[in-house]
């Protein structure tokens, strides 16, 4: 008989939690240092934080994936499972991870806190409203853009050329119609007509900053720096200009400080900001982060889709801007997504060989231990199993994975929990304990922007040459000029290939990358090229996850996963 399995939400329902005081208490965290959220859910106190500073350091730990496909590979999965089975070792471990974006919970992939038994709850609230930092963020992005909308219409002194307006409103869901919109109809009294744009809350520059912001003072700061506009001379205007930050910041306050859950095995976890890795940086906050490294042995954190998104940025800006220097790094692959890399000849109806596909999208995996490997931190190769897999699958891309110098382990969490990843475990701290991280950043702050731009499409793509539209080269130019040329740079790109084309799987080669647009997130302090067609705002599918939601009488929420 056929092994029934339960949902992950049918998991996550029947948990037993601990109150959230109690799962603080394993890390010696006193409860005035906590500001509860209901009974399982409670954010950081600011004078805690500030207490962290003088103690030691643990081990940091990226958890990364190859390409996906479009349900993901299981990065959080893996995530959650690690520090389960961290706990089992007898290991002081936290899982610092981002939250969820209502997105993509409605759209095609569903919830973000993990699956089977390697979850974090509250699941359902974590996936929905959790503390409300999603919010305050979007409130904060667009009461910038009514201030900015409003000092044109009091007489605009700043003298802001309404053809040079770059800031965007946002909002949290997927919505195709606010890409391109018109504001300003009516009477003279409702505003200047023009073009404007929504962006998805994740992508928005103040997630950025808010997950890159160091304390209060900080945050400030960045958000004095941010360019919403161009006046009739060609100058930045900020929103220190329009005298937005004070009341920005008001919005934020609570936002800024982490929160802490709880996996099903108890496992503390912080989850604090969200930003997208294809579109937007893809890492969980340096708060968040920087207090899990103060607060446990071991900190284990995720970047979001593959490594050529989520870990590039992880390293090359999250790293260089906030200090960090990662000891380890697990590589998350899973048979299906192998496979779906190695359906390349879509003519080729049925292989003779039953490992034929894998052997062909083995390739994505190869070129992404080779580009973490440049960055000089031991890797740690880990296959997320699910029961479609062979005993051959799996001895074939673990046989392909110590050929190139990686340790590899199979994980089992989703079946097992923490006990599934007890290997895989033991294995990274044997890697701890025995290689020395080296890490580096790939480019140096002193090059071009173009520099930067064609050394990630080179070493981390593969591309053979990059393409900037006219547009874009204009941009780049205006940048340097601005000073902006020594700040790293965030490529937007999809997440399905190495390219940016989302149907050239496996590893592509020599290919061209084109960016057709370039633009500073000067708070954030990185400059954002849009490769292709990649855009900021996403759109539901044909038949998004909402239609399978719902919630009875008994407020209990079905269909979300």
């Amino acid at each position: 008989m056929e092994k029934k399995f339960l949902t992950d939400i049918e998991i996550a329902q029947k948990a037993v939690m601990e109150p959230i005081g109690k799962v603080a208490e394993c890390l010696d965290i006193p409860e005035e240092a906590l500001e509860y959220y209901g009974k399982y859910k409670a954010k950081l106190s600011e004078e805690y934080l500030a207490s962290l500073e003088n103690r030691p350091q643990g081990k940091l730990i990226l958890v990364t994936a190859i390409n996906p496909t479009p349900q993901g590979e299981g990065k959080t999965t893996i995530s959650v499972g690690l520090g389960q089975a961290f706990g089992r070792l007898g290991k002081k471990a936290i899982i610092a991870l981002r939250e969820p974006s209502l997105g993509p919970c409605f759209g095609i992939k569903g919830g973000a806190a993990g699956g089977g038994y390697a979850q974090v709850v509250p699941m359902e609230e974590l996936n929905l409203h959790f503390t409300g930092d999603f919010h305050a963020i979007t409130a904060a992005n667009n009461l910038l853009a009514a201030l900015l909308d409003n000092h044109i219409q009091q007489g605009n002194e700043l003298q802001i050329d309404t053809r040079q307006i770059v800031w965007k409103r946002c909002m949290d869901m997927n919505d195709r119609v606010l890409r391109n919109i018109v504001v300003g109809l009516g009477s003279k009294l409702d505003g200047f007509v023009r073009e404007d744009h929504f962006v998805i809350t994740v992508a928005s520059e103040i997630m950025a900053i808010l997950c890159l912001a160091e304390n209060m003072k900080d945050l400030k700061e960045r958000l004095s720096k941010i360019i919403v506009a161009y006046n009739l001379s060609g100058e930045p205007v900020t929103a220190g200009q329009l005298q937005a930050v004070g009341a920005m910041a008001a919005l934020l306050k609570d936002a800024l400080k982490p929160n802490l859950v709880q996996t099903l095995e108890h496992t503390p976890v912080l989850v604090h900001g969200g930003p997208f890795a294809n579109i937007a940086h893809g890492c969980n906050s340096v708060r968040a982060t920087r207090a899990a490294l103060k607060m446990a042995d071991y900190c284990i954190t995720e970047a979001g889709f593959g490594a050529d998104l989520g870990a590039e940025k992880f390293f090359d800006i999250k790293c260089r801007i906030a200090g960090f220097k990662p000891d380890a790094v697990v590589l998350v692959a899973t048979i299906r997504a192998l496979k779906y890399n190695g359906n390349i000849d879509e003519t080729e109806k049925e292989d003779a060989d039953p490992l034929g596909a894998l052997k062909r999208g083995i390739v994505n995996l190869e070129k992404h231990i080779e580009n973490l490997q440049k960055y000089g931190v031991p890797v740690v190769v880990t296959l997320n199993s699910f029961v479609s897999d062979t005993w051959e699958e799996v001895a074939f891309v673990q046989q392909f994975c110590e050929a190139k110098g990686c340790q590899f382990s199979l994980a089992e969490v989703w079946e097992k929990g923490g006990d599934g990843g007890t290997t895989l475990a033991q294995k990274l701290l044997n890697v701890l304990e025995s290689e020395e991280s080296r890490f580096r950043v790939l480019y140096e702050d002193s090059l071009s922007l173009e520099e930067k731009i064609q050394i990630v499409a080179k070493e981390i793509y593969g591309a053979g040459s990059v393409s900037f539209i006219p547009a874009a080269k204009k941009q780049l130019q205006k940048l340097e000029e601005l000073g902006f040329g020594n700040l790293p740079v965030c490529m937007a790109k999809n997440q399905y290939s190495f390219s940016d084309n989302p149907k050239l799987l496996g590893r592509p080669e020599g290919f061209e990358l084109t960016v057709r647009e370039v633009y500073v997130s000067a708070g954030a302090g990185f400059v954002v090229a849009l490769t292709r067609d990649v855009v900021t705002m996403p759109a539901l599918s044909r038949k998004p996850a909402a239609y399978g939601i719902d919630v009875d009488e008994n407020g209990v929420i079905t269909g979300l996963f």
